[in-house]
């Protein structure tokens, strides 16, 4: 059975400070919608993003997360983790990054969609659960998400199926690529080789480039 949407989300910047806090806007407390979505190249239509200078556009179309996740994060925080919670855009029932590779083609309703990279966990996410070692807590368990880039634009609906089309790089699963970025451990032939997978964001070849280059000084 392949796996589905378990919701489709949407948001747009408002402010979320506190009382007595300096202003707030983000769009990452995104809420279920109605129906079906019409897929852009660049985003949901009605959806958008507060720093485009750091989320959105072509290469960060849309961000996935396991709904499997929120039950872990429930039990290991006691936190409400509910799906939307990390501010995705698509919840998905079925897969998780290590099941998703970088470069999958999925058919999801009328859109075509590619996996451009995992999701780099920042301080607005540390921030949405008052939770400042959250970002690292994600970077070193790999439940980050992943973000698509729209080959073919189409309506999607909650409860579709999401089909695998094609898989080019079967050995990069998401989670192995984001060890690689993250972790201390990592072999500099695999950041080279990932930094080289065709399939993968310009954002994140650039910063592993800059990786490689610390690394040979």
């Amino acid at each position: 059975m392949n796996p589905r949407i378990s919701e489709l989300l949407i948001g747009r910047p408002e402010n979320h400070a506190l009382a007595g806090e300096a202003e707030w806007i983000t769009a990452i407390f995104r809420k279920p919608a109605n129906g079906a979505v019409f897929r852009t190249r660049t985003g949901f239509e009605g959806d958008r993003v507060a720093n485009p200078r750091f989320h959105g556009g072509p290469e960060k179309a849309a961000l996935c997360y396991s709904v499997w996740h929120y039950a872990k994060w429930r039990k290991e925080l006691s936190l409400p983790m509910e799906p939307g919670g990390f501010g995705e855009n698509l919840c998905i029932e079925g897969q998780d990054e290590t099941d998703v590779c970088i470069g999958d083609v999925y058919r999801m309703g009328e859109a075509e969609v590619q996996v451009s990279q995992p999701r780099g966990p920042c301080a607005t996410l540390a921030r949405r659960w008052a939770m400042p070692n959250l970002v690292k807590m994600v970077r070193e368990n790999h439940r980050s998400g992943w973000y698509i880039r729209v080959l073919r634009e189409g309506k999607i609906t909650a409860g579709e199926e999401v089909e695998l089309v094609a898989r080019p790089q079967p050995k990069w699963t998401v989670a192995r690529a984001a060890h690689v970025n993250y972790s201390r451990d990592r072999e500099l032939a695999d950041l080279r080789e990932l930094s080289e997978l065709p399939e993968l964001s310009k954002d994140w070849k650039a910063d592993l480039r800059k990786k490689l280059q610390a690394a040979a000084r």
